[in-house]
């Protein structure tokens, strides 16, 4: 799942992080079930405090008709400041009373004085609780203090009366509460902690890894770089063993270079034998026939060494053509690409040998389905008619030579295409290297030709692995070179 060493590490960082913020809120948690619970049972006792009253109160009234001198009277008031002062007694830090809803409070007993607000609540309590006549609560919060208020209505001679019971709680913490809250913060400090730390661990290792990755991407070289250590012990460790790769592969890819050099200058040398035989055996056989024909012409007449002059002529033209070909193979071509429009240029390359294809019988057509080509208009002609001589040549009597233009990916893909036997599966792999030929008359520089043609231009020449028919192939790219 996680691929990376920093992935896994930012995984447990963030494994961590949420445990810190889940007993942070377990604390919160804890601290408002115990706030809950005592209010509670503050609210519990109010309301055991309220039934107090209203049984002392029904004691009091127990066969009394009710007040003779009305509800302001200082009596009256007394004895029922100490019914609920009686009932009160069991009570501590309560406060407690009669109140009447048309006269307001009749009795009162209370260790503190009651806000206004308190007063207010309270009021509109007793009112509700009247209304509804049963007990109620409620809860008036204030500065840090919350205040829980009772009633209950009162049944007797007193009409609309209830009694009334009021604490006040700060939440005051026990023992207990205090050694959970200090083990859960000392836990979460903890978890902090370790978070910070395995938070700069993960940084830090982030940043090692990105300088040895900024340090590989900088170098230009095939070599590797050697890396700087970084002081963490183990992924020292690999950059060690990094830079003594580096140090094998650079002693590894000097000892394949000065291997791939000998190699080279090996091949060189055969090929310039290759060269040099071919050179001997293409010079010798002109050499020996003028020669022939010199020694004629001095022991004949005038016509015959008319002759023996053409025949020579002749031959020298063939030498002229050979080293012409010869320079071309030794020298790059100097290419001019142009845009050329591929339908008039294939078909132009065909009209120069429709002569020749009609002698033998032959047809030549083409099958163009690209518009244009980018590439040295002349010297693509030449490599083109070096593989359609080598077609009629090659081709039986009465049978088609086919000029295909194509694309074939990001290849501008040119085909020569005859119906003859190709040549022999022996000269296959080295056909395009110089003087290799199947033909006796030939001087194997055709095909060699075609191919630094198609590579002066970013190219290929290859011959299509197929058994029939025989085609030849030009891959050139279709961007400009």
């Amino acid at each position: 799942m996680f691929g990376s060493l920093r992935s896994r590490l930012l995984a447990v960082l963030l494994l961590l992080g949420g445990m810190a913020v889940g007993v942070g809120w377990l604390m919160v948690l804890l601290l408002r079930q115990s706030e809950s619970a005592q209010l509670g049972q503050a609210r519990v006792e109010a309301e055991q405090a309220c039934q107090a009253i209203a049984s002392s109160y029904r004691f009091y009234s127990n066969g009394w008709s009710g007040p003779s001198a009305g509800l302001n009277d200082p009596a009256l008031r007394q004895g029922l400041t100490g019914v609920a002062a009686t009932a009160l007694l069991r009570y501590r830090g309560m406060a407690g009373g009669l109140w009447q809803e048309q006269a307001g409070p009749l009795a009162e007993a209370s260790a503190f004085e009651l806000s206004s607000a308190e007063r207010q609540r309270l009021s509109s309590l007793i009112a509700a609780t009247l209304a509804d006549a049963r007990s109620l609560t409620d809860r008036l919060s204030s500065g840090g203090t919350t205040t829980l208020l009772a009633a209950c209505p009162l049944p007797g001679p007193i009409a609309d009366l209830a009694a009334w019971t009021l604490t006040r709680l700060t939440f005051a913490e026990s023992s207990g509460q205090r050694q959970l809250k200090l083990g859960l913060g000392l836990l979460l400090l903890a978890m902090l902690a370790t978070t910070l730390l395995l938070g700069r661990l993960t940084w830090q290792w982030s940043r090692h890894v990105a300088r040895v990755e900024r340090d590989l991407a900088a170098n230009a070289s095939h070599d590797l770089p050697t890396l700087a250590l970084t002081g963490e012990r183990e992924l020292d460790r690999v950059l060690a063993a990094l830079n003594q790769a580096g140090q094998r592969l650079a002693q590894a890819r000097d000892e394949a270079q000065r291997l791939t050099t000998q190699v080279h200058a090996s091949e060189r040398l055969a090929a310039l034998g290759r060269v040099a035989a071919g050179v001997a055996h293409e010079i010798r056989n002109p050499l020996a026939a003028m020669r022939l024909k010199a020694e004629n012409a001095l022991a004949g007449d005038s016509s015959r060494q008319q002759r023996a002059l053409d025949a020579i002529l002749t031959q020298i033209t063939r030498l002229d053509v050979l080293l012409r070909r010869l320079l071309d193979l030794t020298q790059p071509p100097q290419l001019q690409p142009t845009t050329v429009e591929l339908p008039a240029f294939c078909h132009e390359v065909l009209a120069g040998h429709e002569d020749h294809a009609g002698q033998r019988g032959l047809r030549l057509t083409a099958q163009v389905a690209v518009e244009q080509g980018y590439f040295d208009r002349d010297a693509l002609a030449r490599a083109l008619d070096n593989l359609l001589l080598n077609a009629l040549q090659a081709a039986p009597a009465g049978s088609e030579i086919r000029l295909d233009a194509s694309r074939r990916g990001d290849w501008l893909l040119l085909a020569v295409e005859d119906e003859g036997q190709g040549p022999p599966a022996d000269l296959r792999a080295q056909l395009f290297e110089p003087f290799v030929t199947g033909r006796p008359e030939g001087t194997g520089l055709g095909l060699a030709l075609v191919r630094e043609t198609a590579r002066a231009h970013g190219g290929e020449a290859r011959l299509a692995e197929q058994p029939a028919p025989t085609r030849f192939e030009i891959l050139l790219p279709c961007q400009p070179c």
